[in-house]
């Protein structure tokens, strides 16, 4: 067993060469484990820090009625009082607004059997009531105003069940308390419910305050059964209420002004430059410095204290430009402002931070490049900011599709309706579609000017290579022309160079007007010949390209 031993020995250490490196291996990575679990724990330790804790909870919860008042009468106050936030919304809505939009129903009614669905638009549109609440260019403003202070807007429908009119109202944020949804799908909205002080006179005059609340259906939803109430509550069926909603966060009901996110930076730029000019008027409190010594002390106080001498001829005061006569003993200089600091440029960064919430370049908002700009950066709109305000218009032409598609709908359900045809309820998803009778389409045509300049010759230029493709047809070529050239009323004057069965007419040239004679006498158009944008005459012989 002696000679056991040294062998055992051997194996032993052969063993310990092989498996060491591995056991501290081993070791090595139970510690960095042991670390990194460490890490992790100490970052999510972090993230329950009571100051994320309490950011967290507060966007995750929405805010309360009484808290959208209180922001929205907020938001309104510094849209009167502040520059920048007035200034701000006041360029938004010119960008969104300020050039109008083109609203044009695809059947105007012009080929045989077609309705005339363009007539229904333009009588919404042109109502004086819609027009004041809606429709116009002042109504656009304003409600594009309320989108920067409120951050949502309520438009309710009210509807004659009899001739299918509808005349739009629109209801303050402040008074719609509760929106109630889908029990299973909260992105489903029903009914929106109104609470609200109505003032009135009695006949002999006295004033009577009394409260009143409503329930109005959302503006799709139409089911088979309608109640008249919902509990003690009356819903009223016969004005439906389309909401907008803008910078609403995933999963709230209610919208954020656009101003919301600017009030702290502008009001953070107020007190800069207040605080600027109070040093300015500090500074220029005393501009010389007087010094002298022993009595002429009170001789200098007396001689300060007395009236400026008097200008013979004029009869002003001798205060500006006068000579000063002192003994050697005493001094009288400028006070140096070369230490004092006085450029109101240095805020531009708080103005930066009011332009980024509001989605404007800081060039525009305050109206000067700055001292690092130039001109031209100040006149361009930068895409960004493009695209920023093609997003709201986009956001404004959703509302608007809506609200006529409504109004069509009324149109037909209606039994004087203007328009005719069925209204089909899908069995899925239980919703209501328009079909027009005679094939006519309900389709809306939106065309909003373009935001920037573009050099109009560079646009004609691009209709005229669009026509001699030949699969444009005449009447949008020219309702491109048109638009080119900011003509005002595009849909009028092509509906009158389209003749009865929907063929247009050339009245530019003897020919076209030989044509629109015939149309309007009931001949044949067709007879005049072709147009000045006609196809070519298969007959005549290709022009060649001048060489020999």
């Amino acid at each position: 067993m002696g000679f056991l031993a040294p062998i055992r020995r051997i194996g032993e250490a052969v063993r310990s060469r092989i498996v060491g490196p591995i056991r501290d291996q081993l070791a090595a990575e139970r510690a960095t484990s042991a670390h990194l679990a460490e890490s992790v724990a100490n970052l999510e330790r972090a993230l329950f820090d009571p100051g994320w804790v309490r950011l967290t909870a507060l966007a995750e919860q929405e805010f309360s009625v009484d808290g959208l008042r209180q922001l929205r009468a907020i938001c309104r106050l510094y849209a009167i009082k502040n520059p920048l936030i007035n200034r701000g919304l006041g360029l938004r809505s010119a960008y969104v607004h300020g050039q109008g939009v083109e609203i044009t129903a695809r059947a105007q009614g012009k080929r045989r059997g077609e309705q005339d669905v363009q007539a229904v638009i333009n009588s919404f549109l042109d109502d004086p009531g819609n027009q004041q609440a809606l429709t116009s260019t002042e109504a656009l403003d304003q409600l594009e105003h309320a989108l920067g202070t409120e951050g949502e807007l309520f438009i309710s429908c009210w509807t004659r069940p009899l001739t299918g009119a509808v005349r739009v109202r629109t209801i303050s944020p402040d008074e719609i308390t509760e929106i109630i949804c889908n029990p299973d799908d909260a992105a489903e909205p029903w009914y929106y419910r109104r609470q609200w002080t109505e003032t009135v006179y009695n006949p002999d005059g006295q004033r009577v305050t009394r409260t009143r609340e409503l329930l109005y259906p959302a503006l799709d939803y139409r089911p088979r059964t309608r109640p008249r109430r919902l509990g003690e509550v009356q819903i009223r069926w016969d004005a439906p209420v389309l909401h907008v909603a803008v910078n609403r966060p995933r999963g709230w009901q209610r919208g954020i002004p656009d101003a919301y996110a600017a009030i702290d930076w502008a009001r953070a730029y107020k007190t800069f430059l207040e605080d600027w000019a109070t040093l300015i008027k500090s500074l220029s409190r005393f501009a010389w410095r007087f010094t002298t010594k022993g009595s002429g002390r009170k001789q200098a106080q007396q001689r300060l204290a007395a009236r400026p001498p008097v200008d013979p001829t004029t009869g002003h005061a001798q205060d500006v430009g006068a000579t000063a006569i002192t003994p050697l003993d005493a001094v009288l200089e400028a006070i140096p402002k070369s230490g004092a600091t006085i450029d109101s440029e240095s805020g531009r960064p708080l103005a930066s931070m009011v332009a980024a919430a509001l989605g404007l370049p800081v060039t525009m908002l305050l109206g000067d490049p700055g001292t690092t700009g130039a001109r031209a950066t100040a006149e361009t709109l930068d895409q960004p900011t493009e695209l920023t305000m093609q997003l709201r218009r986009g956001v404004w032409e959703s509302a608007l599709r809506r609200v006529l598609a409504y109004v069509i709908a009324s149109a037909v359900r209606a039994p004087q309706g203007p328009l005719k045809g069925r209204i089909i309820r899908d069995p899925v998803w239980d919703r209501e579609t328009v079909q027009l009778d005679g094939g006519t389409s309900a389709e809306l045509d939106f065309v909003w000017p373009d935001l920037d300049d573009i050099d109009q010759a560079t646009v004609v230029k691009s209709i005229v290579e669009a026509h001699r493709v030949g699969v444009v047809p005449p009447q949008e070529l020219l309702r491109l022309l048109l638009t080119a050239l900011g003509v005002r009323h595009v849909d009028e004057i092509v509906d009158e160079m389209t003749g009865p069965d929907g063929e247009f007419l050339w009245p530019s040239t003897p020919l076209g007007s030989q044509a629109l004679a015939l149309a309007r006498a009931g001949g044949d158009p067709a007879q005049a010949g072709v147009g000045p944008m006609g196809g070519d005459d298969p007959t005549e012989e290709p022009a060649g390209d001048g060489e020999g």
